[in-house]
């Protein structure tokens, strides 16, 4: 199955979104808006990410 994380960025906090191939949501997260706390967000959701958009 296809996953595919949406940002939704402001300057302190990052909303994240995964959803399926479907347009399902798998998972929701939040993050701060440091690229180590994104990735490490990211890594967390231990699903195989097709593409992350903003």
């Amino acid at each position: 199955m296809d996953y595919y994380a949406g940002l939704d960025v402001s300057l302190e906090e990052t909303a994240i979104c995964v959803v399926d191939g479907t347009g399902r949501i798998v998972k929701e997260a939040r993050a701060a808006s440091e690229p180590p706390a994104l990735a490490a967000a990211l890594n967390q959701l231990d699903l195989p990410l097709e593409r992350i958009g903003l």
